[in-house]
């Protein structure tokens, strides 16, 4: 009996390997163009048809005004950097906590010397950053030239904290 299974094991049966899958072409799809058989007789005859103007583009987002950064004559406050410092509210806050340091911010001159905008570079918290915000904001300045011409002008402004 031995000898009958050892023979059953040594008789393996071979499968043919699968059969591979045909490959089917996916059909084309062409979009159909669309004929207008409304045509106006005008067009037919050769006439060119009535031009209408393209559509405008209304802007979205206006665009912000060019400053700049290096001038002949750069803006100054008037009465000096002093005149700056003296219109600083220094925070109780930041005066219980002994902060002291220096906020750097840069402001937006017009051409008449009106302060626009104010953006805090480097602050120190506790309120100075605001404060100096404030102080700059208050402030005229002589505006910047170049050429002789008055200009808008974005500058840099050390405002110190000291108690």
């Amino acid at each position: 009996m031995i000898e009958i299974q050892k023979e059953k094991n040594s008789q393996k049966l071979v499968s043919p390997p699968p059969k591979t899958p045909d490959f089917i072409e996916a059909p084309l799809i062409v979009e159909e163009e669309k004929i207008d058989d409304n045509k106006n007789v005008n067009q037919l005859a050769g006439t060119p048809p009535e031009q209408q103007p393209p559509p405008t583009k209304k802007k979205v987002e206006e665009e912000e005004p060019v400053y700049f950064v290096a001038v002949e004559e750069m803006p100054e406050p008037i009465g000096g950097i002093g005149e700056i410092q003296k219109k600083i509210i220094y925070p109780e806050i930041a005066k219980r906590a002994g902060l002291e340091g220096k906020v750097l911010v840069n402001a937006f001159v017009d051409e008449s010397g009106n302060v626009i905008k104010v953006e805090v570079i480097k602050g120190i918290g506790l309120g100075c950053d605001e404060a100096a915000v404030n102080a700059v904001l208050q402030t005229k300045f002589k505006p910047g030239k170049q050429r002789g011409k008055s200009v808008k002008v974005k500058i840099t402004i050390p405002i110190t904290f000291k108690l």
